[in-house]
């Protein structure tokens, strides 16, 4: 997508600084929020280091897409290929000062897109279960509601939530 003011492209191994800043960056109210550390959740997004964009990249084959504003990034998504017909929407980052303007839903339906171009049918995300709003927001999008699970490592629920996309057959 792109317009005057707003780009989508597609990450380089080059971006890798600025995806792992960008992530730390818009993660960290819901860190603050959520009471989430370094200690008590290493994996959260807030606490993202070059070393996991480098290893999303190279060999789990994370394709991550950066939405710049006038030149500068101000968010980013990730899609994962999980099997034939799955990917998995992750990391979804919009940076506070520049939330509330549509990027975010700009972001998620430019991986709609790539998704059905790859042959997808199924995108799937997993969330702070206690997290009511970004679940609301993903459901006025049209995500469906999922299970909660427990996971030992992490100090809160996880919702997931997933949608069906509509091909051109459909």
């Amino acid at each position: 997508m792109t317009n005057k003011w707003v780009h989508i492209r597609g990450a380089k191994s080059t971006d890798v600084l600025v995806l792992a800043d960008l992530i730390r960056a818009a993660y960290r109210d819901v860190a603050d929020r959520f009471q989430l550390t370094q200690t008590n959740c290493p994996k959260h997004p807030s606490n993202c280091t070059d070393e996991w964009i480098e290893k999303d990249l190279a060999p789990r084959g994370v394709r991550y897409f950066i939405l710049e504003l006038q030149g500068s990034p101000v968010g980013s998504i990730a899609i994962e290929s999980a099997s034939v017909d799955l990917c998995y929407l992750e990391r979804l980052a919009v940076l506070p000062h520049t939330r509330n303007k549509g990027y975010g839903h700009q972001l998620v339906e430019h991986v709609f897109e790539t998704a059905r171009q790859l042959g997808l049918k199924i995108i799937s995300i997993g969330i702070i279960a206690q997290q009511t709003d970004l679940k609301q927001w993903y459901q006025k999008i049209g995500f469906i509601e999922g299970e909660i699970k427990e996971f030992k490592h992490l100090p809160f629920q996880v919702r997931f939530m997933t949608y069906a996309l509509k091909g051109q057959d459909d």
